[in-house]
């Protein structure tokens, strides 16, 4: 099959770009004809490594240029004869959606960030991937057809993109808790750094370490600089591949007030960190509901603490999630999200579904 993805870029440090990147090396080792357009960037190199090409469109929001990429699209699509598109982003969808249509390619999307207002432009799709259960029900609520809906679970294990990672754990000393993520306010870091205050008082010896990038990256410092426990607290900054910090770490912690279906939990389960989460979009289904780690509420410091004391306070119970963190852990890896994927692009590129939209 030709298939063309589509995004903004592909820049690190994105999680839709690391989703897409791996997606598309994964079917051109299922032997697709892959290629990505975007702005490029960071992952370029690694795309042509894994026999995926490489088109340059600029997604810049200027009608100028947003005219001629639209121009140069379409002239690519011709030339490689795309038989499915696969947009990432809403800008993606839109610039595609025309030419699909005029061309009668299936234009497949996926929803990646629902949280933002943009992302009922998903719903151009022909089939529209929601990365979890939770962001198909939102979706389905903001009247995208129950008919056009694929839920396709995010996965990392196997990815590309860590064929050459060290496995050697960064030494953080135990008990240790770990964040990975970007530095914003849908994280949910300032409940982490409550709760971690109330953590400290009782297990003086736990050290937190941050690990990511952002926008509120010197606010998230001036507080942790106030709490009394700021010395136990570390922030190193962003990693191409957080696995080793992850490996060296007691607890994995995700206090995300909004979060579709995050990648950093596929990698800690890998890791096998004990996992603590909240339980919001896909959250609780990437945890397999709280079977593979626990769940607590979101935008609340106190049950967060609790539940890592509870941790702290008993190895063989930190043990235990360790354990449980492998529970049906074979679900998150990107062959099977290759493979769940290519079974939309089936169901696009069938009479029924190319004749749906048209009547419509």
């Amino acid at each position: 099959m030709r298939i063309l993805h589509i995004l903004n870029h592909t820049n690190r440090l994105n999680g839709h770009v690391h989703a897409a990147v791996d997606l598309a090396c994964a079917q051109a080792r299922l032997g697709h004809d892959v290629c990505v357009a975007s702005g490029g960037g960071d992952f370029d190199q690694l795309l042509h490594r894994n026999n995926v090409a490489t088109v340059v469109i600029d997604h810049q929001r200027k009608p100028l240029i947003l005219l001629k990429s639209s121009l140069a699209l379409r002239k690519h699509i011709r030339a490689r004869q795309v038989d499915i598109v696969h947009a990432h982003m809403m800008t993606s969808a839109v610039l595609a959606w025309p030419i699909c249509k005029t061309a009668g390619i299936p234009l497949v999307t996926t929803v990646h960030n629902e949280f933002e207002r943009s992302a009922i432009l998903m719903g151009l799709g022909t089939k529209v991937i929601a990365v979890s259960e939770a962001v198909s029900a939102s979706m389905r609520k903001r009247g995208v057809p129950a008919a056009k809906l694929r839920v396709v679970l995010n996965g990392t294990i196997g990815s590309t993109r860590f064929e050459n990672r060290s496995r050697l754990p960064v030494a953080l000393g135990s008990p240790s808790i770990l964040f990975v993520g970007g530095l914003h306010p849908r994280k949910g870091l300032p409940d982490l750094f409550e709760a971690f205050r109330l953590v400290h008082g009782k297990h003086p010896a736990v050290r937190l370490h941050i690990v990511g990038e952002g926008p509120f990256h010197a606010a998230y410092r001036e507080m942790v600089g106030q709490l009394d426990c700021a010395e136990a607290v570390t922030f190193h900054g962003a990693k191409d591949d957080p696995y080793p910090w992850m490996a060296g770490a007691d607890i994995f912690v995700l206090p995300s007030h909004a979060d579709p279906a995050p990648l950093v939990l596929s990698e800690a389960r890998e890791a096998r960190c004990a996992v603590v989460g909240t339980e919001v979009d896909g959250i609780p289904q990437l945890l397999e509901y709280g079977a593979a780690g626990i769940l607590v509420p979101p935008r609340d410091p106190q049950p967060l603490a609790a539940a890592l004391c509870g941790l702290l306070a008993d190895p063989a119970r930190m043990e235990e999630w360790k354990d449980r963190s492998q529970v049906r852990i074979e679900r998150l890896t990107i062959d099977r999200v290759a493979r769940e994927t290519m079974d939309v692009y089936d169901s696009a590129l069938a009479p029924t579904s190319r004749a749906a939209p048209a009547a419509a």
